[in-house]
């Protein structure tokens, strides 16, 4: 029986043998998109399992909050004080809730079933595939009604240009720093640069944000929020600088807790590499000082960070909720934050696999340039 497994294993796996063989690169490619594909899969289908489990739906909040839109507008909205009032009054237990106040029990039943949410999550989350992949629609949100794939497309810019404009700058000062400071190693400047590092590496991210918001409103040198208040068709060129003073505090944030763990691992891959045998034979040939670093080790250092490059993305994303949140700035990351509070499930779903897919991506790219980068680097047993 055993033999009969493995012959078959060998003949199903010897095409994909033979791919890998005659192109290492594009089959390790392929493998990552295939592998990256099922990881999405069991991610959507336990983002449905989370929202099933958190107490209440959609249908709740809905509920309470046309109860608090009703309380709030007084006694005469929808025609008729005296039901208002009861219905505010059931929520705090007078016998009914507020919502059976509201709504009959098969209101909210029929609410569910046209919504799908009387149905088993896993049923939910394939006819949600179905959806995206056959209608080739994101659904509509269940809160605002607007289409998903608007929300998202509108929210997505924003927080891709403020994340990346955070990496390129994390990179640049990071290479810059990190090489310097490897030249400078055991010098008073270089233990204060490292001291430095580790502080802001240290230093919680949400209480710097805090803090940089705080010194907004009390020197009024910079605005609490983190977005102009008109759109960039209005006026682009005055959008432009309008919005690079406003998203500065946020980026020097981001930048002061993402540079000291950069910056340090490249110092010490600086380091480590002129301690190698091959950069004494360097200098023995009489090769420059700059040379040696910015041409031999300088090229070495690129293999961890870009392994690494990844994960900061990924990072800065996730650090980017917290940021919109405290900046009110209108990105992914607070769009996902209002739609799990409110349980729209449309929303929640396609926010999280859209930015796990571009997290993927980063990881999957980062290993095709370390096989660009360094020649060392073969995916033949990949």
């Amino acid at each position: 029986m055993t033999n009969i497994i493995k012959k078959s294993y060998n003949t199903i796996a010897a095409p994909w043998k033979a791919f890998r063989a005659k192109a290492p690169l594009t089959s390790f490619i392929t493998g990552r998109i295939i592998t990256m594909i099922i990881i999405l899969f069991f991610l959507g289908w336990a983002l449905f399992a989370l929202m099933e489990l958190a107490p209440g739906d959609i249908v709740d909040q809905m509920v309470q909050q046309q109860l608090m839109s009703q309380t709030e507008s007084g006694p005469g909205a929808l025609g008729g004080g005296s039901g208002n009032t009861a219905a505010a009054s059931g929520q705090n237990g007078g016998g009914q809730t507020g919502k059976d106040s509201i709504y009959s029990e098969e209101q909210l039943a029929r609410m569910r079933s046209e919504m799908g949410l009387d149905q088993p999550f896993t049923i939910q989350y394939f006819k949600w595939l179905k959806r995206v992949f056959i209608n080739h629609d994101l659904g509509t949100s269940l809160i605002s009604k607007a289409p998903v794939s608007f929300l998202i497309k509108t929210r997505i810019v924003n927080s891709l240009v403020l994340n990346l404009i955070s990496l390129i700058f994390i990179t640049i000062f990071s290479f810059l720093l990190g090489v310097y400071f490897s030249s400078k190693a055991g010098t008073r400047i270089d233990v204060a640069a490292t001291f430095f590092a580790l502080f802001f590496h240290a230093f919680p991210g949400i209480l710097l944000l805090i803090l940089f918001q705080l010194f907004a409103s009390v020197t009024k040198l910079f605005p609490v929020t983190a977005y102009p208040s008109f759109p960039i068709s209005e006026a682009p060129l005055k959008f432009t600088f309008s919005y690079m003073y406003h998203v500065f505090l946020p980026l020097l944030s981001a930048f002061l807790g993402g540079i000291g763990g950069t910056m340090r691992m490249i110092r010490s891959t600086m380091l480590d590499q002129m301690g190698q045998p091959y950069i004494m034979a360097l200098r023995s040939r009489g090769i420059s000082e700059k040379r040696v670093y910015l041409n031999h080790a300088f090229r070495n250092t690129l293999n961890p960070y870009i392994t690494g490059s990844a994960n900061l993305l990924a990072g800065l994303f996730s650090g980017s909720l917290v940021l919109e949140i405290i900046f009110a700035y209108p990105g992914i990351g607070r769009l996902m934050y209002d739609a799990v509070m409110q349980q729209d499930v449309n929303l929640v779903l396609a926010n999280n696999m859209f930015i796990s897919t571009l997290v993927l991506a980063g990881m999957t790219i980062s290993d095709i340039l370390l096989a660009i980068v360094d020649p060392r680097i073969r995916y033949g047993n990949a």
